[in-house]
């Protein structure tokens, strides 16, 4: 009888009643396991982070513990000895930045950044865009968040998740939960969230402007592109090197010809390998202590207002880049300039093409969308180098 009794106590059911937040968390990752597979909200990495926090959320499972990662600092005495759950030791790829920069790799292998080398300006434009980024962080100082945290807010505004997650990692991890749900559910409502806005910040005249065709770019110049910005942008900014690097590493094995089998498997096996190990470990870190609080409807209000301004950001410098330049630019193209590749650009054709079927904007689009993910990256290493 008392082994019937030992074993009726260690049940979920048993033990739900002195943590009955837990039932509301996994309401909370079936609402988003269905956004992501019925509704198709960025499903590759939403899915894995809704069953993640389905995981950690389970009564007596014991697959996370925060306190092993309390105050950023790796409890590894306690991970040592076995005492940690399968979600400890994944979650370790997250703290440690190895997740994210891994995922840069296969992202920088399936990006061409031929439009952004053919029309330079562009990078401009993708660099306006990040404006949400440090707008979103004097909002989120004001609504009463540390400088550290406000700057992992304000990172939801580059449209980037790889770079949200590692600058969440490395300066607030106990926001990680709420601002990856944030950054990927507000990555998939971008064709929502952007036509509004470029609407109203343009005319009818100037959503109707056509580029002239982008010049050919040729292949030494896609083969130095990756190895000048990864040498520039680290001596410039040393803390944006992990992301640029890798990012650029993946782009360079792309464009040289000569590691095909390794440009394929970055693309194809190492990002699907590491994006489920992501998601998971990131969906580990909601639990009900850090998500169920007044912080989580404060970022995800933030999270609104950051990518609204970013995309802003690049519709209004393309409107001034207008009035200095002969060579009239698509404002349109500007909204592009968030890094959610190639989402972002696609938006802009399609908008476009509602004012004028003729007009093709996309491979324009590219350029600025492209170089977002670069400024991401970049403001990311700043944010880190200001508070980290």
């Amino acid at each position: 009888m008392d082994a019937i009794v030992n074993f009726l106590q260690t049940t979920g059911f048993a033990q739900v009643v002195n943590e009955p937040l837990d039932l509301v968390m996994i309401v909370v990752s079936c609402v988003l396991l269905y956004l992501a597979i019925v509704k198709k909200f960025e499903p590759l990495l939403l899915l894995p982070i809704a069953f993640g926090m389905l995981l950690t959320n389970l009564p007596g499972a014991g697959m996370y513990h925060a306190d092993f990662f309390a105050d950023g600092v790796i409890n590894w005495a306690e991970l040592g000895t076995g005492h940690g759950g399968l979600l400890d030791y994944l979650y370790l790829g997250v703290k440690l930045g190895i997740y994210p920069c891994l995922i840069f790799v296969g992202v920088g292998a399936g990006t061409d950044f031929a439009p952004l080398i053919a029309n330079p300006k562009t990078l401009l434009l993708g660099a306006a865009a990040q404006l949400g980024i440090f707008v979103t962080y004097i909002g989120a100082n004001l609504l009463g968040f540390t400088p550290a945290e406000s700057g992992s807010i304000g990172i939801i505004g580059g449209a980037d998740g790889p770079t949200a997650i590692y600058t969440t990692s490395q300066l607030a991890p106990h926001l990680l939960g709420p601002i990856a749900v944030a950054a990927y559910s507000y990555m998939a409502l971008v064709p929502v969230i952007q036509p509004p806005i470029m609407k109203a910040l343009t005319s009818k005249e100037e959503r109707l402007i056509k580029m002239k065709q982008l010049r050919p770019v040729s292949k030494t110049e896609k083969i130095l592109f990756p190895i000048i910005v990864t040498i520039f942008v680290s001596f410039m900014l040393p803390s944006a090197a992990p992301l640029v690097g890798c990012l650029m590493l993946g782009n360079l094995m792309r464009e040289c010809g000569v590691v095909e089998r390794l440009n394929k498997t970055v693309q194809n096996e190492l990002m699907n390998i590491v994006t489920i190990f992501l998601g998971i470990s990131v969906g580990a870190t909601a639990t009900a202590k850090n998500f169920l609080n007044p912080d989580t409807l404060k970022i995800l209000a933030m999270g609104v207002v950051a990518f609204g301004m970013g995309s802003a950001g690049g519709v209004l410098l393309a409107k001034l880049m207008n009035v200095f330049s002969k060579e009239k630019v698509n404002p349109l193209i500007g909204s592009a300039g968030v890094s959610a590749v190639p989402m972002a650009a696609r938006v802009s054709q399609v908008v476009g093409q509602k004012e004028d079927p003729s007009n093709f904007l996309l491979m324009h689009a590219m350029g600025p969308n492209v170089a977002g993910v670069i400024g991401s990256a970049v403001a990311a290493g700043v944010l880190l180098a200001l508070f980290s």
